[in-house]
């Protein structure tokens, strides 16, 4: 049975700080036992006290896939643990060094999912429900980024009202939550949540329309 979340204890913030200086296995090996306890332990209530509004989190394993990049190093610099609503859909939260962040959108869409999307986005409807999900977001203090073209996606008007948009191949919306004190305590399970609340509509918005 998963404890109840009390937030992220200090060690969990020094383990990556450290982690960042010396990732090898032998480090890791030292401190297997904070990653277990500080990190992983508590993220996994987090994402329990979670789930049932949102659904269940995969909690992601800590090692890199090296098999084909030049950065050997063997282990991530972070935890996260994802929601998913649909096809690279759904929510994130995210511990590293900088502390908290939460996040939501899709991540990757290619060939006939991308196709949806950017139709979505030059529909008369769908596109401007989409601008409206978008605006109020950055004055609450989200980041919206993704993966976009620098030039005009083929097939669409460079002109086109919504063209920023319709470059974009994957489309995610960030909150930086840091890490004051709140990080540690319990009360960092109602920013998540509040986080993932505000988040919903985009969600929701890509999981419709990216879906095939």
């Amino acid at each position: 049975m998963t404890a109840g979340f009390t937030g992220f204890p200090v060690a969990a913030l020094d383990f990556y700080d450290d982690l960042e200086v010396d990732n090898t296995k032998s480090f890791w090996e030292k401190h297997k036992a904070v990653y277990a306890d500080a990190v992983k332990a508590p993220m996994t209530a987090l994402c329990a006290a979670l789930e049932p509004e949102f659904g269940p989190a995969k909690v992601f394993r800590p090692y890199r896939d090296v098999r084909f990049a030049k950065d050997k190093t063997p282990y991530k610099t972070h935890q996260g643990a994802f929601v998913r609503m649909g096809e690279s859909t759904g929510w994130y939260v995210e511990l590293s060094p900088r502390g908290v962040r939460t996040g939501a959108g899709f991540y990757e869409a290619s060939g006939p999912r991308l196709a949806a999307f950017r139709e979505a986005v030059a529909h008369d409807r769908f596109g401007p429900e989409l601008e409206k999900i978008l605006k109020p977001l950055p004055r609450k203090g989200f980041e919206i980024s993704g993966d976009r073209l620098k030039t005009t996606p083929r097939g669409y008007d460079a002109d086109h009202p919504r063209i920023d948009l319709l470059r974009h191949r994957s489309l995610v919306v960030g909150h930086p939550l840091g890490f004051e004190a709140v990080v540690q305590t319990p009360e960092l399970l109602d920013l998540v949540r509040a986080d993932w609340r505000a988040m919903r509509p985009l969600v929701e918005w890509c999981a419709r329309h990216t879906q095939v």
